[in-house]
Formats: structure tokens, C-alpha cells, sequence
């Protein structure tokens, strides 16, 4: 366990695993690097054994260099006769090695380390809430539910769990959302509850902030609220993957709203959902919409016999219809519309699928309707700007009673809880325009006061180009399948989702996976590199920084998490012909001109060329 602790004993990423350093050098000398100064070191590890009662070792107990060999030998004997499988033993030392490095005060919290959390305050009903009155099947393992947005999907999902539980969301606006939720609901029932995504230690506050970030990603937790790329090494077989099934064993994972994700994301979801089924887990998949197909291939990983399948009857669905869908060819046709809406202090939700549309857009805006309170909120903000702007669309924009305009990209679609009165958008996919739309009379209200709010789409653009970054076919199916001038029902929504979408493109992940047809690929104590699928989720993602941030120190005099919210994401792609220089700090971002920033309009890229830098500039 300790020689394969850090390292997989082959074909490790340094190479020097222990299979490896003996194929490399040869026996003799990797044993001789390993017995270097045995004579004095081997003597206080003896005494570490004696202190711990270890069988066999008394005081009078020494160890020779052939004994050292004798059990060299038998290492390398057992590392080569290991069976496929996973170690549970390497995940608890992994696990338990990380948890004892973090803080020395976690004492007084291991008894509840693995405790199963109370959700009994789930049960609740509400007839406002369909799902409530869904009485939980016991003897179904798994859970299928298919529900709108209001109907109580999530208090279903989470009253269907039995252990402890990982709650796994897409976007980390609504992972904070949750585990704020999660962490209200439950106050003074369930102690620990986490947090667990790349910037979750900029999120966590209190009394306890420092010790709760310090142990957010260790093992253990009543319930741990995360994303599945956090869960991805199950499926792939890399570093770290045996603390984390250990961790996993037998528990509760919600799955909410996988159909948002990318190709690969969701085959490698598919491939983690067998993994977990394997080892003992209890899945529950929630989900607005989904193609049929991708739902089919659920179903048979969990098996249908075992899974309790849930679904709103068509009248039930009836109720929450709330939108009359209109398509026009561009915004301008909708101005004189606009203009009424405003008239009337409506909250309109403008979204567009490029950040340099919802910028020039905003602009048009500003200057036709330069009384109206306004806001543009999008991806290239810094990040403390973006959780200004999130908090003001949430706590002002959504909560005022006079009228408003927000323009926004992709980043309202499933992450914000906010219910405004009309929406504007370009074409998407079928499956975001739906979550798009959520974002429009969002709030369930009892039948009598149940109104209808309308939502304009954009037909798409003729040039492939310009559809970008979605398939021009794609974009012209979903807008084909929306009605024109009417309701859109929710009983509709699966149909339109599978003209859209007839078959789902499955990625085959047979050659990186460490788990396939029911076992194990991998022999214990081995573990993959770095998955070719994995980097391909965020190798195009890198970080820039202003001129001001770099020139005058502030970043690189930062704290890692004041760092964090100095940088501005991209894509590599976006910027990689603008010849920008990069920070030797941190993450070593990019350096943009500050012209081509500002706090309220974001990162302008046409204006990131270093012919725009400042020509006292230099890297500090």
C-alpha cells in the first residue's frame, strides 16, 4: 500500500513506479536505492513498528540487507500477481493520509464522518408541487424522474435517498445555490454538509470557513454537493480514483440535470453510472428533458425492474404550461414589442449564444432605451465581477417591479434562479432553448393566478460560421419544431426533444476506460494518467488578467483565492493569434490591455491587441 500510495506501481506518469524502476534499472539497482542507508533508518522504523504493537517485532528485532531483499522480492512478486480490480485498501490509506494532512483540529469530527444524513424534512407536500404527493417505492433501488421545472424534483430525488449523498449539478451557480439550499433546509439536523467544485473555496463563509475548505475534498460528508467531472476518475481509472470509489461505496448520487452536458461528459457519465451501480450505489436521475434515446440508455445500466420511473401524467403537465413561443427573423421586428413590454414594467430576459452578440446587442440597447435599468452579464467577466453581477440579477433585477433589461449568454440557461416576464433569444439547441425559457414565468403559482408570458425566438443565421458554437443543423431542426405564434406545451416538450435529437452521440470510451462490459480493466494498485477525455474538457480553458493587475502587483502579491477572482476565464482558441504576454504567477494568465476590459461590459475581445497595451507596461 505505502510503495503504491503517491504512485501507480506501472506505467506511472513519472515513470517511477515500482514495476517501472525495476524494468528500467534493473533489480539490483533499484534495490540499492531503496536500501541507501538502511542500516540507520531501518532501526527507527523498527521502533515505529514496536510503538504500534505491530505482531513479530520485539525489541531485540533487526533487519539485515538480505531480509530487506527477501522482502524487496516479494513486493515486486505481489505488484505483478495483483488480479484486475480496485484497491479499497489504497483508497483508505489515500483517504486518510489526506484527511489527517489537512488540519489537526478535525478530531472531534471523525465519529460523524460517514454519517447518513436525516432528509426526512423531504417528505413535505404541497399541491402546488406534483411530485410531492409521489410516494417514494421503497423497493426500488434507482430512481428516473422526468419533470418540469416547479414541479419538486429535487425535494423527490433527495426524500429517495437512504445513505449519505452526493448531489451532482452541472453549473457552479446552482451548485452553490444548492448547497445553500441543502444547508438551510437541514440546519441543525445534518452538521456536514460540502461543497465541492473548482472555485467552492471562494463560496464557503462563516465561523468555520477555514476548516470547512480545508476538509471539502477529503473523504467522508453527510452529503457533499459537486459536479460529475469531480466523479470522472471512477470511470477512467485515474489518480485518485480508489479514495474516491472508497468514498462512494454503497452511497446515495444524484445525477440533475445531465442532459445539459457535452458529448463526452455524458459518456463518460454512462460509463460512471455502471461503476457506481457496481459497487453498491443507489442512482437517481432528474431531468426537465432528455432525447429518448440517452433515457433508454439509463435505464438499461440501472435495469428498469429496479428503478422507479416517474413521470407527470399529461393533464398534470397541462398545468404548467406558461409560455406563447413567437419566431421572427431578427431583433429588430420585436422593437416595437419591446418597447410595449417596457411600457407595461415588464423584466426582459435578452440571451445570445456568443458574448460578442450580447455585448453589441447590449449597446443597442443603451442607446435605444438609455432611461431603463439595465444590466449585461455573461462568461468574461473578472470573477469577482461575475458574482456582483449574478447577485444584482438575482437580489435587484429579478425582485424589482418596474420595468429592466438583461442581456445575457448562455450562463442564465440552468444556473439562476430567477423568474422574469418576456425573453428574447437566438436560436439554440432545443434542449437549452427549454431551460432558456425557464428562466420566464418561472414561479409556480396556484390555477387562479396562473398567466402566460411570451418569448421570441431568432431564426438563425444562414452561415454555419455564425451558428457557432452549435451545428447550423441543430439550431435550424429546433427552431423548425417550435410553434409559431402559440402555446408550447410541456407534454410536447419529449417529442420536440426527439425530432431534434433521434439518436444521441454516444462517445466510445472502450479504449480509456478502466471499467467495461461489468469489470475491471485495470489490476489493482495501477492507476491511468491523465485521460485524453478529461483534458479535452478543459485543455482550451485558460485565465487573463488586466495590465493594471499584473504592472501595479496586485496579482502577484494576491492570496491564491484573491488571485482567482482577479482572472478572467477563456478560450484558448479565442485569444491564441493575439501574441499576448503571460504572468509569471499563479496560473500564468494572459495579460489583456486594460482598454479592453470593464466592469459592467466585460472583456471586449476586439480590443485585446498589444498594440493596445500601456507603454509603461512590464512584466513585473
Amino acid at each position: 500500500m505505502i510503495i503504491a500510495h503517491h504512485k501507480s506501481v506501472y506505467k506511472d506518469r513519472s515513470c517511477n513506479g515500482l514495476l517501472d524502476l525495476k524494468e528500467y534499472y534493473g533489480e539490483e539497482n533499484t534495490f540499492r536505492d531503496h536500501v541507501s542507508g538502511f542500516s540507520s533508518w531501518s532501526i527507527d522504523a523498527i521502533g515505529i513498528l514496536r510503538e504500534l504493537n505491530f505482531p513479530g517485532v520485539s525489541a531485540d528485532s533487526l533487519l539485515s540487507e538480505e531480509d530487506a531483499l527477501e522482502a524487496y522480492r516479494y513486493v515486486i512478486e505481489h505488484c505483478r500477481r495483483k488480479p484486475k480490480g480496485w484497491s479499497k485498501w489504497k483508497g483508505l490509506l489515500m483517504g486518510v493520509d489526506h484527511l489527517a494532512s489537512a488540519t489537526e483540529e478535525f478530531k472531534e469530527r471523525i465519529p460523524t464522518l460517514f454519517s447518513i444524513p436525516d432528509v426526512g424534512f423531504y417528505n413535505r407536500q404541497h399541491p402546488l408541487y406534483p411530485l410531492s404527493q409521489v410516494l417514494s417505492e421503497a423497493n426500488k433501488k434507482h430512481t428516473f424522474v422526468k419533470a418540469p421545472t416547479g414541479a419538486g424534483k429535487t425535494d423527490f430525488l433527495l426524500k429517495r435517498c437512504q445513505g449519505r449523498i452526493f448531489y451532482t449539478l452541472p453549473f457552479q451557480a446552482s451548485i452553490n445555490a444548492m448547497y445553500e439550499r441543502i444547508r438551510r433546509d437541514l440546519n441543525g439536523v445534518v452538521e456536514d454538509v460540502r461543497l465541492l467544485h473548482s472555485m467552492s473555496r471562494l463560496v464557503i463563509e462563516g465561523e468555520k470557513a477555514w476548516e470547512e475548505k480545508v476538509i471539502q475534498d477529503k473523504i467522508g460528508a453527510s452529503i457533499k454537493v459537486l459536479t460529475p467531472h469531480q466523479l470522472a476518475s471512477v470511470s477512467l481509472g485515474t489518480k485518485g480514483y480508489e479514495t474516491l470509489l472508497f468514498d462512494l461505496c454503497g452511497c446515495d448520487i444524484i445525477l440533475d440535470e445531465i442532459h445539459t452536458y457535452s458529448d463526452i461528459m455524458q459518456s463518460i457519465i454512462l460509463t460512471m453510472i455502471e461503476v457506481l451501480v457496481h459497487i453498491g450505489c443507489r442512482i437517481h436521475v432528474g431531468t426537465a428533458t432528455m432525447p429518448s434515446e440517452l433515457e433508454q440508455k439509463i435505464l438499461d445500466i440501472l435495469g428498469r425492474d429496479q428503478t422507479q420511473q416517474v413521470e407527470l401524467l399529461s393533464s398534470v403537465l397541462d398545468s404548467f404550461n406558461r409560455h406563447i413561443v413567437h419566431k421572427v427573423t431578427d431583433f429588430y421586428s420585436v422593437l416595437p414589442v419591446l418597447r410595449e413590454a417596457i411600457e407595461n414594467d415588464q423584466k426582459i430576459l435578452i440571451v445570445c449564444n456568443r458574448v460578442r452578440n450580447a455585448q453589441i446587442l447590449f449597446e443597442k440597447i443603451d442607446e435605444l432605451y438609455p432611461e431603463v435599468d439595465k444590466m449585461l452579464i455573461h462568461s468574461r467577466f473578472k470573477r469577482k465581477d461575475r458574482n456582483r453581477l449574478e447577485k444584482e440579477l438575482q437580489d435587484i433585477y429579478n425582485k424589482v417591479l418596474q420595468a429592466c433589461i438583461v442581456v445575457s449568454t448562455q450562463v442564465v440557461e440552468v444556473s439562476l434562479d430567477i423568474s422574469f416576464d418576456m425573453m428574447i433569444t437566438e436560436t439554440a439547441p432545443i434542449d437549452a432553448l427549454i431551460q432558456r425559457f425557464g428562466r420566464i414565468n418561472r414561479k409556480r403559482k396556484p390555477k387562479e393566478e396562473r398567466t402566460l408570458k411570451h418569448i421570441y425566438v431568432i431564426a438563425p443565421p444562414d452561415k454555419k460560421e455564425d451558428c457557432l458554437p452549435y451545428s447550423q443543423e441543430i439550431l435550424q431542426r429546433s427552431y423548425d419544431a417550435l410553434p409559431q405564434d402559440s402555446l408550447l406545451e410541456e407534454s410536447s416538450l419529449q417529442r420536440l426533444i426527439d425530432q431534434v435529437y433521434p439518436q444521441v452521440n454516444v462517445i466510445d470510451l472502450s479504449l480509456d476506460a478502466a471499467f467495461a462490459d461489468g469489470k475491471w480493466r485495470l489490476k489493482e494498485l495501477f492507476h491511468l494518467p491523465k485521460s485524453a477525455f478529461i483534458e479535452k474538457l478543459d485543455i482550451d480553458s485558460v485565465s487573463c488578467i488586466t495590465q493594471e493587475d499584473a504592472d501595479t502587483g496586485k496579482y502577484r502579491e494576491a492570496t491564491a483565492e484573491e488571485r482567482v477572482l482577479m482572472e478572467i476565464p477563456m478560450r484558448y482558441s479565442s485569444l491564441r493569434w493575439k501574441n499576448l504576454e503571460t504572468f509569471p504567477y499563479g496560473s500564468h494568465p494572459f495579460v489583456i490591455p486594460d482598454i479592453a476590459y470593464s466592469s459592467d461590459r466585460g472583456l471586449d475581445i476586439t480590443r485585446m491587441g498589444t498594440e493596445n497595451y500601456d507603454t509603461n507596461y512590464q512584466i513585473l
